[in-house]
């Protein structure tokens, strides 16, 4: 790895660590409300198996300890924030997660480690691990636009926070110029995607930002004068 590479993953580890720690107030909410509210446990859940597929990718690839560290980091932190989602959601959402997400992530999970040792070997196992590491990777830089459809019926960007957006759509641009440095297309090519996804979440963050304060603003008048004419 030439010292560039290495630098620009340094700063992907520190900016992904970011990426991490950014659903954080959305979870303190989750606490304080002891509810889920409308808030999505996709990009969650996606983030994990994301970042367990690299790790195994990164252990059977040589000179890939950046993609370990920050993968087990993330690991753990996704853990954390999964079991919180659980513990606070109503039965059903707990049901419907765990059935359609957690154990089919699970399964698939298992099923390509298995299949990936027993059938294949050298460049070919890599290879097949990387394209299923562009694949998950992709599905946590969409999982967030799950939210689009709330977000334009209701004109409000309450269930999108804007530090999560924001904090992905600098990893992802980081993690682009450090797959190009490593020749790594299983890098690049997500983190593209990413990059692109991620400018689009953030306009439409500020698009439905300004539409909802305006709404605010036009209830608070409205409320106003039915006060004065009450008087």
């Amino acid at each position: 790895m030439n010292q560039l590479a290495y630098t620009f993953g340094i700063i992907g580890n520190v900016i992904s660590l970011m990426v991490y720690f950014a659903p954080m107030p959305t979870f303190c909410q989750i606490y304080q409300r002891k509810s889920t509210e409308g808030f999505q446990s996709i990009p969650y859940v996606t983030s994990l198996f994301s970042s367990l597929f690299w790790i195994y990718y990164a252990v059977i690839k040589t000179n890939s300890t950046m993609l370990i560290t920050i993968n087990s980091t993330g690991c753990l932190i996704q853990i954390t924030y999964i079991c919180l989602y659980i513990f606070y959601a109503t039965r059903d959402t707990m049901m419907q997660m765990l059935t359609m997400v957690v154990l089919p992530n699970t399964i698939v999970f298992i099923l390509i480690i298995v299949l990936t040792q027993l059938l294949m070997k050298g460049g070919e196992r890599t290879d097949a691990v990387g394209w299923i590491c562009m694949f998950f990777s992709l599905l946590v830089y969409v999982s967030p636009l799950c939210i689009v459809r709330k977000v334009i019926r209701t004109k409000s960007v309450k269930y999108m926070p804007f530090l999560p957006s924001l904090s992905l759509t600098i990893s992802a641009a980081v993690w682009f110029l450090y797959g190009i440095l490593q020749n790594d297309c299983s890098i690049v090519i997500p983190s593209m995607f990413g990059s692109i996804f991620g400018i689009l979440q953030l306009m439409l963050y500020f698009m439905y930002k300004n539409a909802k304060e305006n709404g605010d603003e036009g209830r608070e008048e409205i409320i106003a004068i039915e006060d004065d004419r009450d008087g």
